[in-house]
């Protein structure tokens, strides 16, 4: 059985440092400070917690920040009896939503429950980490280390130690995308804190590989260009059209960097969800202006499309994310060796697909805020003993309600192996659901976040 608990709740400092009201809603700004490494045996000082230098002397803190969000309609002696909904967001890399008001799913939670919006370590407010941050850490190698100790199993440790400073029983847990993951995460090794999880587009596979996922992903994400070409033919012709520019001519972006063709592949970020995806088609009818030399791309969408292919605001992202798919065994660029299983993602094919959520090499290589992470991201992909991030054992007696919509069509986690791992977790009930994609919660979070609740209760102790 995968042991990642920890042996006792460790003291930890707690800060309301403001608290607001406006638009029918108060919020109170909590400030955490939890252990770096929550697994750590005492007296350890192995790289990334050694020396000061480097990862820091055992025992280093952190901050952790969330957001409270309660609706103003209930008084305050009435809030502070509402239960707990802990909100795990996407990613790995994403902070928290920060929202000027309640709407969608938040709107309905806040009926019945205190919205507690994590910052992720290394993300928002919670000791932030960036190619200006990593460096202070010392080596590539210490760099590494210090990374390790940012993945699921340790962002459940400090939930937990959140929910006992907050003097909280049980409570429940909304994850999103990557946060369904660290849901997942929760079950396995901390299921004595949860009431209740609901997952949106994140059940992980509990084994086997990266490569599995991203076999997958690329069939997915080559169908939905389809569907995209389909409804826009004459995008097609537009893609081809900057595609053959960008081969003769050079383009860079508002950072200085160049566009290029597999960076503008990224723009099928937009694919993946409902809300977003006939963005697509307004980005690329800005694409081209007709100056004194000819057809050039212009700066609208040049500005459009840096916000898409720059990692500088969520760096955390292009370095953890393949990590987030490895238990026991390294990742090794698992996006970029299938990319040779499906050379029609190639950027010198044709026609050109866009691309979806996968990471490569080149990002270190052509993403100035990566630039400085290169060495650090080649000993990640090449970690070889990644610690478990479930246990299927404990899933598999798993007694906590749960309730998961899985999208059929999603181009990030794929259907037929988040179905697997539904079957895999005792009692975890699926609403699978071709109305949206991955997401949907923006598209109907009010009706998506009432039906799983509804399922939870129906089947909560």
């Amino acid at each position: 059985m995968v042991k990642a608990q920890r042996s006792a709740i460790p003291a930890v400092g707690h800060e309301i440092r403001a608290r607001h009201e406006f638009r029918g809603m108060r919020t109170f700004e909590h400030y955490f400070t939890v252990p770096l490494d929550h697994f750590a045996p005492p007296g350890d000082a192995s790289p990334g917690r050694g020396t000061p230098d480097h990862g820091g002397p055992a025992g280093e803190t952190i901050t952790v920040f969330a957001r409270e969000y309660v609706s103003a309609a209930h008084s305050e002696e009435a809030a502070a009896r509402l239960p707990w909904l802990l909100f795990l967001q996407g990613g790995p890399g994403g902070r928290g939503n920060r929202w000027g008001s309640l709407g969608g799913w938040s709107k309905a939670a806040a009926q019945d429950f205190r919205i507690l919006m994590l910052d992720q370590r290394g993300t928002g407010l919670s000791t932030p980490l960036d190619r200006n941050t990593l460096p202070r850490r010392g080596s590539a190698a210490h760099q590494a280390a210090y990374l390790e100790r940012f993945r699921a199993d340790s962002i459940v440790a400090d939930a937990e130690l959140i929910r006992h400073t907050l003097e909280s029983p049980a409570w429940t847990v909304y994850g999103q995308s990557y946060g369904g993951f660290c849901a997942l995460s929760y079950l396995s090794f901390a299921p004595g804190g949860l009431r209740g999880a609901l997952i949106t587009g994140g059940l992980p596979p509990l084994t086997g590989s990266a490569d599995d996922v991203y076999r997958a992903t690329y069939q997915r994400v080559a169908a939905r260009n389809d569907e995209y070409f389909g409804w826009y033919p004459e995008d097609r012709d537009a893609v081809e059209r900057i595609a053959r520019h960008l081969r003769s001519t050079p383009e860079p972006l508002p950072d200085g960097s160049a566009l290029t063709v597999e960076r503008f592949q990224m723009a099928g970020a937009f694919l993946g969800g409902n809300t977003r995806v006939d963005s697509l088609h307004y980005l690329l009818e800005d694409a081209f202006v007709d100056t004194a030399g000819g057809p050039r791309l212009a700066d609208t969408f040049l500005e459009q499309l840096h916000s898409v292919v720059s990692r500088r605001s969520n760096p955390l992202y292009a370095l953890m994310h393949e990590s987030i798919y490895g238990q026991g065994q390294a990742t090794n660029w698992s996006a970029w060796r299938m990319l040779g299983e499906k050379p029609w993602f190639r950027p010198d094919a044709e026609p050109l697909l866009l691309t979806g959520e996968m990471v490569y090499p080149w990002y270190f290589e052509q993403d100035p805020a990566l630039q400085p992470l290169q060495e650090v991201a080649e000993l990640l992909a090449a970690k070889q003993d990644w610690k478990a991030l479930y246990d299927p054992q404990v899933l598999a007696a798993n007694t906590v309600p749960a309730a998961a919509a899985v999208y059929s069509d999603d181009i990030y986690v794929d259907r037929d192996l988040s179905l697997q791992t539904a079957a895999a977790v005792q009692g975890l009930q699926v609403w699978e659901t071709a109305d949206f994609h991955h997401d949907g919660i923006a598209d109907d979070g009010e009706g998506i976040f009432a039906r799983l609740l509804g399922m939870v209760r129906s089947g909560g102790r």
